[in-house]
């Protein structure tokens, strides 16, 4: 009768069940030091199986294998006629494997419209040691239920339940937020201190023509329109107090509108030049030279996105406007300069600049759904043919805001694009064909599309017709919202 082999030892064997991520690498190591590694048999399950000898050690790398248990025997026969029947130095080691993920199952949430809503989830989870979202652990009750209210709406996050053995199962949470209806208009810091502007805004909005304000921020200048409390607002002297932000917010809320704080980013002259004088050049976007590049819109206008304390800055002011209630943020100018890349230099910067731009708005997405709006980009209209020219990468930026906002004002197309021949005057065309493509390249992502249109003149006068066509439009291409821009803060409807 055979006696249990000992005397040999085996390394490689993961304490406890093996999971698939450990079994398809798994590496069994039989120390035959003393012995003749050469003369070695083994066995898996009571099969032979061959193993490689490297120096004292012969290795066995079983490949995938079956759940279940699972028996290794090592053994060194003795010499004479005997030979495997006499019992050598060896060793048996059993272990188990379970390569089954858990399960998990989701009960969708009901959607909501705001990241200042609650949001509870529920579902069942089984097979599982625990449970978690993001860094929240799931309290599952002995059937595998649970039930979690978040703060907000979970943009991005999955359950992720892990077993005994390892096996992990990454659900994504269908994110239930929807962004509300948009009919926006386009004003000024200054426009909402003139009273008369403010005025004719808001009696758009009593003649219900319009459901949300967009107010900037932080404008073309640099200049921040409120009385900003981020220290490098303070610091650099672009806070100012032109609005009252919480009283206009208040104002606005009590007629029941939405308010969009546009963040004009990286085109910022006042922190640029006041960086500059500081000795913090590597803020500044800067010429082969070392000397900050200047471009249409001056001598230094833009701050270098590649930066962490430019970028810090801008998801300050975002996160401060949140906060005063603010509904929505919408950061402009995100990207870099026009014209010839290879003259502009980013100090500090380690990926492509269209890389960079779209990880800005990964980065500042949760803090600005944390305090509770939505993040929305402005970008060119010609981002969706030709990203490189400005760093705005269409489906890559998408997939970290709520929509995207295309500027598709008629008058800055080219004669010919999408087919127009002559955009400015088929106002209706060129918007229609140019939202097609957007809503293309934000297939896949949760974004919505949200566009700008004209309603200023530029080479063809612009009035109520002419503002309705592109209305419809966005109407005709299935979208319900849109944003208008008048730099004079007068509108046609």
């Amino acid at each position: 009768m055979r006696t249990k082999p000992e005397g040999l030892a085996v390394t490689g064997l993961p304490d406890g069940v093996i999971g698939a991520a450990a079994s398809t690498g798994l590496e069994l190591r039989v120390d035959a030091r003393g012995h003749d590694p050469q003369a070695m048999r083994l066995e898996l399950d009571g099969a032979p199986v061959t193993g490689t000898v490297e120096g004292d050690t012969v290795v066995y790398r079983p490949g995938p294998l079956a759940d279940g248990n699972h028996e290794l025997t090592a053994e060194i026969p003795r010499g004479g006629p005997l030979g495997w029947l006499r019992a050598g130095p060896g060793v048996v080691r059993g272990f188990t494997v379970d390569t089954a993920p858990p399960a998990v199952e989701l009960i969708a949430p009901a959607p909501v419209t705001s990241y200042r809503q609650p949001v509870t989830l529920r579902g069942r989870v089984t097979g599982a040691q625990h449970a978690s979202i993001g860094a929240e652990p799931l309290a599952l009750a002995p059937d595998g239920t649970f039930e979690i209210t978040l703060p907000r709406a979970p943009v991005g996050a999955s359950v992720v339940a892990v077993d005994a053995a390892g096996n992990t199962t990454t659900t994504p949470i269908t994110a239930p937020i929807r962004v509300p209806r948009i009919r926006a208009v386009h004003v000024t810091a200054h426009a909402w201190s003139h009273e008369g502007l403010r005025e004719g805004v808001l009696d758009l909005a009593r003649a219900g023509r319009i459901d949300t304000v967009q107010l900037d921020i932080k404008d073309e200048d640099g200049v921040v329109g409120y009385d900003s409390q981020v220290p490098l607002a303070r610091e650099s002297g672009a806070a100012t107090g032109i609005y009252d932000a919480p009283a206009a917010l208040r104002q606005l809320h009590d007629m029941g509108l939405r308010v969009v704080g546009r963040i004009v980013a990286f085109r910022d002259p006042t922190v640029a030049e006041w960086a500059w004088r500081a000795g913090r050049t590597d803020w500044v976007i800067q010429n082969p030279a070392g000397q900050p590049y200047s471009s249409q819109y001056g001598p230094i206008a833009f701050t270098n996105f590649a930066n962490p304390e430019i970028r810090r800055y801008n998801i300050d002011l975002a996160v401060e406007a949140a906060k005063l209630g603010f509904d929505e943020i919408m950061y402009d100018y995100i990207r870099r300069p026009d014209g010839d890349e290879s003259r502009m230099l980013f100090p500090g910067a380690t990926v492509d600049a269209t890389v960079s731009i779209a990880d800005f708005l990964r980065e500042s997405g949760d803090p600005v759904h944390d305090a509770g709006a939505f993040q929305s980009a402005a970008v060119f209209g010609i981002a969706s043919t030709r990203p490189e020219q400005i760093a705005q990468d269409i489906p890559l930026m998408a997939r970290y805001v709520d929509y995207v906002a295309p500027m598709l004002y008629p008058s800055h197309w080219n004669p010919g694009e999408y087919g127009v021949a002559n955009p400015n005057g088929q106002p209706y065309d060129i918007i229609l064909r140019s939202l097609a493509d957007f809503q293309k390249q934000t297939e896949g992502t949760a974004a919505k599309v949200v566009p700008w249109l004209q309603d200023f003149s530029l080479g063809v006068n612009y009035g109520p017709a002419e503002v309705q066509a592109q209305i419809d439009a966005a109407a005709a291409a299935n979208i319900d919202s849109y944003f208008l821009w008048s730099p004079t803060v007068s509108y046609h409807l």
